[in-house]
């Protein structure tokens, strides 16, 4: 049964300067499970590679406008909008040219509140119950745009034991963003991602995460799940390519949690 939000735009950003944690493969598939329990959706792809537009089945040829023109201040984001084929989720795709965009904006001003300045709009619109940023693995102003734009981050985490000092980096850069740039940024959640129950890192990892972190990490654990891993290279979520695999099946149980969260946040502030 779907769980409606019934709340106003929630900006999350999918953030971890660590590459490979399942960054990318976590925003498409929540953002379509998000859809899939009767939230509007629109997916920023923020990553030069455009990893993100290619898993949603976004071809070059669909491509026309891309974040790279909103945030030059070419077109305003509806412009950039195009229509996935997931019913009720929506993409704003990339372009390699989001590479200079550091360079090419160096002397702007505002230039870290570029995306935010170009969010304004789609708030105002109320059309998005979520917006959630694919941020590329770095620290850079496509991922500092997005921090400033947004109400929170949510955070992939692979089950490995590198993966705790790049979460270390992460929480330096966020607070760093909330200080400076961003005071409203929170942390929305951790999820722990390609978890492997034969392995006993896994366990190992995610007991030290929830530790540490107590209830910022969701309930939900994403399993390695080669349906999951199939899926980009048919241009579709996991949820569309295998809805009954176990990584699909995560994805749904973790956007109903993203969703129970938020309602929980909205009573406490209320």
């Amino acid at each position: 049964m779907p769980v409606r939000s019934d709340h106003s735009l929630r900006v999350l950003v999918v953030a971890n300067q660590k590459g490979g944690v399942g960054k990318t493969t976590t925003a498409i598939n929540l953002g379509t499970a998000l859809a899939a329990v009767g939230e509007r959706v629109l997916l920023i792809d923020s990553d030069p590679q455009g990893n993100a537009s290619t898993g949603l089945g976004i071809g070059r040829a669909q491509r026309k406008h891309t974040l790279y023109d909103v945030l030059m201040g070419e077109k305003v984001l509806k412009e950039a909008v195009v229509k996935s084929s997931v019913p009720g989720l929506d993409v704003i795709p990339s372009d390699p040219d989001l590479s200079g965009i550091e360079m090419e904006l160096a002397q702007q001003a505002r230039r870290s509140y570029k995306l935010r300045d170009a969010l304004e709009a789609v708030r105002e619109a109320g059309e998005y119950s979520y917006v959630l940023i694919d941020c590329p693995p770095s620290l850079n102003l496509l991922t500092v745009n997005a921090m400033a734009a947004a109400d929170a981050v949510l955070v992939p985490l692979q089950c490995e034991f590198f993966a705790l000092e790049g979460l270390t980096q992460l929480m330096r850069t966020i607070e760093l963003v909330h200080n400076s740039l961003n005071p409203k940024l929170e942390i929305q959640g951790i999820v722990l991602t390609m978890f492997d129950r034969r392995n006993g890192l896994s366990a190992q990892v995610a007991n030290d995460v929830r530790d540490h972190f107590g209830e910022t990490v969701y309930q939900t654990v994403i399993p390695r799940n080669v349906r999951v891993s199939e899926a980009p290279s048919f241009g579709k979520p996991a949820l569309v390519y295998d809805l009954k695999c176990a990584g699909s099946q995560a994805y749904l149980r973790l956007a109903r949690e993203v969703v129970l969260r938020e309602r929980a946040r909205r009573k406490v502030a209320a």
